[in-house]
């Protein structure tokens, strides 16, 4: 089952991995101060993963195929894994779609 895994980082700051089915990461959050504010970061990737122009599209200096999601305001709210080919990148982009809106919730911070 997919999931929103909630845990701190070095610096003790709140981010989420979205997580499918099988347990890979397929979307990494910013840092967030507070956990209310980690959780409207979850709600946001929920409602703006269902609209397909809320992905931007990016290549890294070696080449290789990233994606961000964006909130209405512009504001990247997840950013995904690398991917070596364009169709490995857009099978990620549709696990977002697929697997944001039915995730639970895990906070293991």
């Amino acid at each position: 089952m997919s999931k929103f895994e909630i845990k701190k980082d070095k610096a003790g700051k709140l981010r989420f991995n979205l997580k499918a089915g099988n347990h890979q990461v397929i979307l990494s959050s910013e840092a967030y101060n507070t956990m209310a504010s980690c959780q409207n970061g979850i709600e946001s990737v929920k409602k703006n993963s269902k609209d397909i122009k809320m992905f931007e599209i990016k290549t890294a200096k070696d080449g290789s195929l990233f994606f961000n999601l964006k909130a209405t305001n512009g504001q990247v709210i997840g950013a995904s894994e690398m991917y070596k080919s364009n169709s490995g990148m857009r099978n990620g982009i549709a696990s977002v779609q697929k697997n944001a809106t039915i995730a639970a919730i895990s906070d293991i911070s």
